[in-house]
């Protein structure tokens, strides 16, 4: 009985020495990746979100990235439209240019409380739908924005009716992120999903935003306002397909993209 409980002591000892040895290996040769999948990645992935959670990440990171780019070129039409730097070279007093931007806000603030008060109860039924929907609202306000520089006279109207589509845009759109954040948290984690979300779109920001400028800094989209027009509508397209793509991927039980 000694001899075999000897022998059973110093089996065990050995396989527990290799078992910490091959951790320990695993963890060394790990070390980087694991410190980026910490910092993009919810803690206890992949089981503590859904399956369909990691594809819609890298499916929604392109998408982040044209809609900056595409931020950025419309910034620069309302810019030129309330005369900071223009296609033919005019400038206009800097206060009467705030005045004119900060303006076109109020009327889109409206558009939000909107959509919050009266089609509150849409998103849960059919949250895909309605985050399409919101890309789409918002790319037709982004068209009125562009259409400034053609008509500086009529900066206010334009771009507040922009500016009160794409807020629309956002009132679909936020309603139907929390649903889909909500769909990811499967255990629970609803805060670490958001938290996450929110390094993802700001890296997309960051890349949009770099894009975005080295586009307008070529001497072609400087001068002539067609090729800004087409770069947009072209950088558009690509947004609204990544956009399809990434909600196509979410596998609701009851809700389809149609």
């Amino acid at each position: 009985m000694l001899d075999g409980d000897s022998k059973l002591q110093v089996q065990w000892e050995k396989h527990d020495e290799s078992s910490t040895n091959t951790v320990e290996d695993e963890n060394a040769n790990s070390s980087i990746p694991r410190a980026v999948s910490d910092f993009v990645l919810p803690a206890g992935f992949p089981e503590s979100v859904s399956d369909d959670y990691l594809q819609y990440m890298l499916l929604q990171f392109p998408t982040n990235v044209t809609g900056w780019i595409c931020h950025t070129l419309v910034t620069s039409s309302l810019l030129k439209a309330v005369g900071v730097g223009s296609f033919t070279g005019t400038s206009a007093a800097a206060a009467a240019a705030a005045i004119r931007w900060v303006s076109k806000d109020g009327i889109g603030a409206f558009g939000r409380l909107l959509i919050g008060g009266r089609f509150g109860t849409l998103f849960d039924d059919d949250p895909k739908k309605w985050r399409m929907y919101a890309d789409f609202i918002g790319s037709a306000g982004s068209i009125f924005d562009l259409t400034t520089p053609l008509y500086p006279g009529y900066f206010l109207p334009l771009a507040s009716l922009g500016n009160l589509a794409k807020a629309v845009g956002r009132g679909f759109r936020d309603p139907s992120n929390r649903v889909i954040q909500n769909h990811f948290a499967k255990s629970g984690n609803l805060g670490e999903i958001a938290a996450k979300e929110e390094v993802w779109e700001v890296g997309a920001q960051l890349v949009g935003l770099s894009i975005g400028v080295l586009i307008l800094d070529t001497p072609g989209i400087q001068s002539s306002y067609l090729t800004l027009t087409l770069t947009w509508l072209g950088v558009r397209l690509l947004h609204l397909w990544f956009r399809y793509q990434s909600l196509v991927v979410l596998k609701f039980r009851t809700v389809r993209l149609t």
